[in-house]
């Protein structure tokens, strides 16, 4: 008999990330406790600013769009083993994507422009992530190092194109031209007033229902057809991998690619839904935060939605806290995020030790009752 013992689903997925949560927000409290705040009045005015009122509601579901989007790309890269830093900058290029379909496509009947939009954001993002993912099922390179220097790259290249290609003539701002209006995402309170109810205008739009559909889809995927089963194989010994037929190279590239595609469709919220043209850093760290989402989510999308809505909940909820309460500043919110991250992400498995001999005792105690 093996001297411990797996840990359920229900542990691994639920109780783990709720210990690393609680332990976060314990030590944040300690934080608000030392510059002289009630840790009890923060999370009551964070949870008020995140879902006490309809306008609320909105950026923090506006906030979830973009952590599904890059949770759900840094998970499917992680299920083929990859670590996938480059999200933030696949994100960006598929932006640019957007932008130029929008732009440039106009033509195109304003019903069919949401799918082209779509398209052109996975086109870009997974095309930006292919040359990493070659180099890397091809060549041996590193993914973690190539896509840290794509996310450079990328940044450079926007500066450049935003400045000296995209920039309408006689503006100072680097940023595109404006999307024509009736080639853009509906708002969310536009979409209920069709329907005859009144809500708070918010930035939420209609890829916060894409990026719901995105989840459902990468769950089939990854868990339902024989190309996220030959993904999850490479991921977990890719030596096994090839033994059994399974190419890894191939699905490297797969993996890395469709990752790049669900990282460019965060450019659907920003600058179809949102701004409207393309803006330099539009993308303000949600790739890199999508990892942290990812990992408390346990790579699995019903996680990574309710990750992500945690993480849209300390955005919203600390910009109305900064606010209310002068003293905690907006750097001291940034330090409570990064705490949450810090818990849930890098000391993921500080508890799985321990859980594990607890739960492992328990169940061997179990067994020799049922025995006697």
């Amino acid at each position: 008999m093996s001297d411990t013992i797996q840990l359920p689903r229900w542990i691994d997925v639920g109780v783990l990330p709720l210990m690393n949560l609680v332990l976060a927000f314990l030590i944040s409290g300690l934080v608000v406790m030392a510059i002289g705040e009630d840790p009890t009045e923060v999370v009551r005015i964070m949870l008020y600013g995140a879902f006490g009122y309809e306008e609320a509601v909105g950026y923090t579901l506006y906030y979830t769009t973009n952590f599904v989007f890059t949770g759900l790309a840094f998970a499917v890269a992680f299920h083929a083993g990859l670590f996938n830093i480059g999200v933030e900058g696949q994100a960006y290029i598929g932006g640019l994507g957007v932008t130029l379909a929008a732009l440039y496509l106009n033509w195109i009947p304003a019903p069919l422009m949401p799918v082209v939009s779509i398209l052109a954001a996975a086109l870009f993002g997974a095309a930006w992530a292919y040359i990493p993912a070659y180099l890397q099922a091809r060549r041996g390179s590193h993914v973690v190092i190539t896509t840290i220097m794509f996310n450079f790259i990328a940044s450079s290249l926007m500066v450049y194109l935003l400045v000296n290609v995209l920039r309408p003539q006689g503006s100072m701002t680097p940023e595109s031209a404006a999307i024509d209006e009736n080639l853009t995402l509906p708002y969310i309170h536009d979409m209920a007033g069709w329907f005859g109810f009144d809500m708070a205008s918010s930035p939420l739009n209609f890829s916060f229902v894409y990026a719901i559909a995105c989840c459902v889809l990468v769950w089939l995927f990854i868990w339902h057809t024989r190309w996220g089963y030959a993904i999850r194989t490479v991921g977990a010994n890719a030596a096994a991998a090839t033994f059994a037929g399974i190419e890894p190279g191939r699905y490297i590239i797969l993996a890395m690619m469709i990752s790049g595609g669900l990282g460019g469709f965060m450019a659907l919220n920003e600058v179809m839904g949102v701004q409207h043209r393309l803006l330099i850093d539009f993308t303000a760290g949600y790739g890199f935060v999508g990892i942290a989402v990812a990992l408390m989510g346990r790579n699995h999308p019903f996680g990574i939605f309710l990750s992500a809505l945690l993480f849209g909940m300390l955005y919203q909820g600390g910009a109305e806290l900064s606010f209310e309460i002068p003293t905690i500043t907006n750097d001291m919110v940034v330090v409570i995020q990064g705490l949450v991250i810090l818990c849930t992400g890098a000391l993921e498995h500080m508890f799985r030790p321990r859980v594990t001999r607890i739960y492992t005792a328990w169940r061997l105690r179990q067994r020799a009752q049922e025995a006697a």
